[in-house]
């Protein structure tokens, strides 16, 4: 076992591996629990295995913690990590919290936690990175920092009491927004709470995004806050905001619309008039759209931009003015891989597919998937009646309309059932 100093936050992600170099997961957080003397004994460590599934490991059958990575005994209980009473988590609980230095210089935020083991092989908290308070009030200034052990300080909080919910939230910040939605859902309900108020439009709407609707919803009620709801809502991409609210009743989905900004409100109310098993209901209505003069090099540009999902990146949909949707006439697409070919000062017009007929907005989901499939797409155009562009379904919207409702909360070892034989005839054609 290496006897190097770790703290926990450069632990945190880290992959884990058995002795054979066979990778089993990566790193959530740390398990310790207080003691009447002494600083808090680490008894191991919370990993995700495939399948989102956090798991508990015992310090134990850690043989190795280096160089940004933890070697195992390879034996893991698969059982879902569930905490008892006693047992604290460093990066959820601890990491954040206050405590008040007994040197008698002031108070300080626990910011880090370096652990150990000792001559026997039992690990420790053995040194705490602090932050004091700002001294200056010039805006994104930070106080400065200090090495003590945990014998140095006294917390102002009872012994394992949780940290703020800022601190916490700010320690989520370089997570995936699938990670994200699974670190929220792990936590206790009022928990939950408080580090949702936390987080920025953006990053709830990217975690919301990700989560069965049943949880989606019951997070956008506990905002308490119908404005911040309105404006997660306009975070969220119009085809999963619509999906939200038609799990509510028509009144509040209502409410919400009418507080949302108009433009992202006109595209949900606009995918909310169609069924849900519809490609109208399954598009999303922002795809990258482009007049036929618009140049490779002008729609590369577009298609660079890092927030773009990569099924909507994968073409460039070709109309007459305007160019919002619903747009003018339809006119065609032009594939990622084909602009690739051509220099970049041709016009995009030269080179359109138009060998792809649309769908209709009322097509039903089982012939978006049909063509899907038959055309080799990760994305198909949805038009209405005047062959005015009014969207696009991307394979992820087709997939989630075809998986159980609860597959988010499949385990690799719990596997999703299969679809209807009827589901798998029609789809496949």
């Amino acid at each position: 076992m290496s006897t190097q100093r770790v703290f926990v936050g450069r632990l945190a992600g880290c992959p884990v591996f058995d002795p054979a170099g066979d990778r089993l997961g990566k790193v959530r957080d740390i398990v310790v629990v207080y003691r009447s003397t002494g600083s808090p004994r680490v008894i191991g460590l919370v990993l995700e295995i495939p399948g989102r599934r956090q798991v508990f490991v015992g310090i134990g059958r850690v043989t190795s913690i280096a160089q940004g990575q933890v070697i195992t005994t390879g034996l893991i209980n698969v059982r879902r990590f569930d905490p008892r009473a006693d047992e604290k988590r460093v990066m959820a609980e601890i990491i954040g919290r206050r405590v008040t230095l007994q040197d008698g210089s002031g108070e300080a935020a626990i910011e880090d936690v370096g652990i150990e083991p000792n001559r026997i092989g039992e690990w420790s908290i053995t040194q705490l990175f602090l932050r004091r308070p700002r001294t200056s009030a010039a805006p994104f200034s930070k106080g400065p920092t200090t090495f003590a052990t945990w014998a140095q300080v006294d917390e102002r909080k009872k012994p394992g009491e949780a940290q703020s919910a800022e601190h916490f939230a700010q320690s989520l910040g370089d997570m995936r927004p699938s990670d994200l939605a699974n670190a929220l859902l792990d936590l206790p309900r009022e928990r939950m709470i408080e580090v949702v108020a936390e987080l920025s439009d953006e990053r709830l709407a990217d975690a919301l995004e990700e989560m069965p609707e049943d949880d989606q919803v019951q997070i956008l009620e506990a905002l308490g806050d119908d404005e911040r709801a309105a404006d997660v809502l306009d975070e969220m991409d119009p085809d999963d905001a619509a999906d939200l609210l038609a799990e509510l009743s028509a009144e509040r989905s209502e409410e919400l619309l009418q507080m949302m900004e108009p433009e992202e409100a006109d595209d949900v109310r606009l995918i909310l008039s169609y069924g849900p098993d519809t490609a109208g209901g399954l598009m999303t209505t922002e795809p990258i759209i482009l007049p036929a003069d618009a140049t490779i090099a002008e729609a590369l540009a577009l298609i660079r931009r890092h927030e773009l999902h990569p099924a909507l990146a994968a073409s460039v949909f070709v109309t007459l003015p305007p160019y919002e949707t619903p747009t003018g006439r339809y006119l065609g697409a032009v594939h990622f891989q084909r602009m690739l070919r051509y220099p970049p000062h041709e016009r995009i017009g030269a080179i359109l597919d138009d060998t792809v007929e649309p769908v209709q907005a009322t097509a039903p989901a089982a012939e978006v998937a049909r063509r899907l499939a038959s055309y080799d797409l990760v994305s198909m155009p949805v038009v209405d009646k005047a062959h005015r562009l009014l969207g696009a379904v991307t394979v992820d919207d087709m997939l989630d309309s075809l998986l159980p409702d609860d597959w988010r909360s499949h385990d690799e070892d719990d596997p999703i059932p299969a679809l209807e034989t009827g589901s798998i005839r029609t789809v496949a054609g």
